[in-house]
C-alpha cells in the first residue's frame, strides 16, 4: 500500500472528548488519522467531518478495557499496512467512590486502560519510530497526577503513573528524534464527568479551578506536542493548583482532594 505523503496519527479515546479534539487539532495541522475507540458511530460522524480538513480517517474498534486490546490494535493498524508517526493515548477511564466500595470490574478496566494499554501501544510502536529516527508521542494524564486522591485512589494513582512514566522516557528518548509529551488538563467537559460519577461534585462545581472545554485542552496539548515539551499542564489556575498540591503538606493535600472528589447530590 502506497503510504500518503501527511503524517499518521493513532488516536484511541477517538469517539469524544479530549481524545476527539485532538483528532481535529491533527486533521486541521495535515495529519491523516487512524481513530481507535469502542463506540463506532461518533468515530464515523468524525471521520466525516474530519474529511473538510482534508484528512482521511481509518476507524479501528478496539475496547482497551480488556488484556491483548493494545497489541490487536496494533497487529490490525500493520495488517492494512499503515505507519504511525504520532501516538495520541487519550483513552482513560475514571470512577467516583470510596475504593472498597468500587466495583472490582471497573478498577481493572481503569488499569487496562490507563496503566496498561497506555504502556503497551507505545512499547510497541515507539520502536518503529526509534528505527525511522521521527515521531511524536502524547500521553494524557491529570492534574491528579500530582497528588493522592481519596474518593478517587485508583484514578489518580494511574494517572500518577502516566506522569511519571512519560516524563522517565521523555528523557530516555533525547537525541532519539522521538519525543513523549505528557498533558495534565484539569477539570474538562467531557462524558468522563458522568461516567466517572463526578458531575455534582467540588471539582466540577466548586468553582475552585475553572472547567476548560476540551476543545481548549486539546489546542494546548497540541502545540505542547508540536514544540515537543515533555509535560504540559492546561491553563494557570491548574498549573498552580499542581505545584502547589507538591508542595503542600500531605495531610492538608489529603483533606483538599477528598472535598474536590467527593461527590454531591
Amino acid at each position: 500500500m502506497p503510504r500518503s505523503p501527511r503524517p499518521l496519527a493513532l488516536v484511541t479515546g477517538a469517539s469524544s472528548g479530549i481524545g476527539a479534539s485532538l483528532a481535529r487539532e491533527l486533521a486541521r495541522d495535515g495529519h491523516d488519522l487512524i481513530l481507535s475507540a469502542r463506540r463506532v458511530a461518533p468515530m464515523q460522524a468524525l471521520a466525516g467531518e474530519l474529511k473538510a480538513s482534508g484528512a482521511s480517517s481509518t476507524i479501528i474498534r478496539a475496547d482497551l478495557s480488556q488484556p491483548g486490546a493494545a497489541a490487536a490494535l496494533v497487529q490490525e493498524i500493520a495488517a492494512k499496512g499503515l505507519v504511525v508517526d504520532v501516538l495520541i493515548n487519550a483513552a482513560g477511564l475514571g470512577a467516583n467512590g470510596r475504593f472498597d466500595a468500587t466495583d472490582p470490574v471497573r478498577v481493572s478496566e481503569m488499569l487496562q486502560v490507563n496503566v496498561l494499554a497506555l504502556t503497551e501501544l507505545t512499547r510497541l510502536l515507539l520502536p518503529g519510530m526509534i528505527g525511522r529516527r521521527k515521531g511524536q508521542i502524547m500521553l494524557l494524564a491529570s492534574t491528579a497526577a500530582f497528588q493522592p486522591g481519596p474518593q478517587m485512589a485508583v484514578y489518580c494513582a494511574s494517572k500518577a503513573y502516566v506522569l511519571s512514566f512519560g516524563e522517565a522516557i521523555a528523557y530516555e528518548l533525547k537525541g532519539s528524534g522521538v519525543s513523549v509529551t505528557t498533558l495534565c488538563p484539569g477539570a474538562t467537559e467531557t462524558e468522563f464527568a458522568a461516567v466517572a460519577r463526578l458531575e455534582n461534585s467540588a471539582l466540577f462545581k466548586g468553582g475552585m479551578v475553572p472547567v476548560m472545554s476540551a476543545d481548549e485542552v486539546a489546542r494546548i496539548g497540541y502545540q505542547a506536542l508540536k514544540s515537543r515539551r515533555p509535560v504540559a499542564i492546561t491553563g494557570l489556575r491548574n498549573t498552580i493548583m499542581a505545584v502547589s498540591s507538591k508542595l503542600s503538606p500531605t495531610p492538608l493535600t489529603l483533606r483538599i482532594a477528598n472535598w474536590m472528589m467527593t461527590a454531591g447530590k
